[in-house]
């Protein structure tokens, strides 16, 4: 009777410190989230399972088009997507040819699918504060990103991570490309 005690208490308590090791890699390490729409194409589709890196922005700054999950501020989508492209004090642009201005320099960057036709509220130029983000799709032309006025400039303290590893669909699993 104690041995089927011991067994069972043994048992529980491996399971209490999965349980306990799981919630604490969700919580502080990393997190699924699933893509949806196509605002990321080609780079990230419409279903891709993603984990999320939740530790790396404790530690380091967000870098220029790392891809980074932020939750969005209305209910019918819980989290975004989108590629960082202006940093913290930088002062962006987009011209009407399409053309993406950081301190008055083009940047060049093989990520947009497509010329931007709609350079939305980055028409005039945006300065960034300390804390903020300047964010976009890769599908430029298909995305809700900080040139819409509703996503506006993405705080530091609202960006979950970064997008880290796609696992699934698996034949396109493995670590997600930012630089």
């Amino acid at each position: 009777m104690k041995k089927k005690v011991k067994e069972i208490l043994g048992t529980s308590l491996y399971l209490l410190g999965v349980l306990v090791v799981t919630f604490l890699i969700v919580t502080y390490v990393g997190q699924r989230t699933k893509v949806s729409g196509g605002s990321m194409e080609p780079m990230l589709s419409d279903g891709d399972n993603l984990i999320i890196d939740k530790i790396s922005y404790r530690f380091k700054d967000p870098q220029r088009f790392d891809i980074v999950v932020f939750p969005f501020q209305y209910a019918d989508r819980p989290y975004y997507i989108k590629r960082i492209i202006g940093l913290p004090g930088e002062t962006i642009y987009i011209d009407d040819d399409g053309n993406i201005y950081i301190d008055d320099e083009i940047l060049n960057e093989p990520y947009g699918k497509e010329v931007i036709t709609d350079p939305g509220r980055a028409y005039e130029p945006i300065v960034l504060g300390e804390d903020e983000y300047f964010v976009m799709g890769d599908n430029r032309n298909n995305s809700s990103d900080s040139r819409d006025p509703v996503v506006g400039n993405v705080q530091r303290d609202d960006l979950i991570g970064k997008a880290w590893v796609r696992i699934w669909p698996f034949d396109k699993m493995g670590m997600i490309k930012h630089q």
